[in-house]
């Protein structure tokens, strides 16, 4: 768990990405979606790995928007998409990999932050 998606995102965009990938991951293969407790927890296994600084509180509430994502996802997709988009993300958690549904995702991460007023305005940080 050492790479985040391209850098041409957000540090958050990409953050909010990889925590709904794996959520959507642990969904599609073990049948139970992790808690925010957890996600939090890698939220901070990712900051360490990365020059994302963020609060708990931050944290957390990125957190709940990635629940809140993986869950729209999977209540519009058949399980079979599902199955698709799951391992799509998580082989766009290596930045040489190229997706489409990866960079649409990723533009939603972005506006979801945004909406949420949780991005901010540099690129790295």
């Amino acid at each position: 768990m050492s790479h985040l998606p391209p850098d041409e995102h957000h540090p958050r965009t990409r953050l909010l990405f990889a925590l709904t990938a794996e959520r959507l991951s642990a969904y599609y293969e073990h049948g139970v979606w992790i808690s925010d407790v957890q996600t939090v927890q890698l939220a901070s296994v990712w900051q360490t790995s990365t020059r994302i600084a963020l609060t708990v509180k931050e944290k957390r509430s990125i957190a709940e928007l990635s629940a809140a994502f993986a869950h729209e996802l999977a209540a519009t997709v058949s399980r079979e998409a599902g199955l698709f988009i799951s391992h799509e993300l998580m082989q766009a958690l290596d930045p040489s990999y190229q997706s489409a549904i990866a960079i649409d995702v990723l533009n939603e991460c972005d506006a979801k932050l945004r909406e949420a007023g949780l991005l901010g305005t540099a690129q790295a940080e």
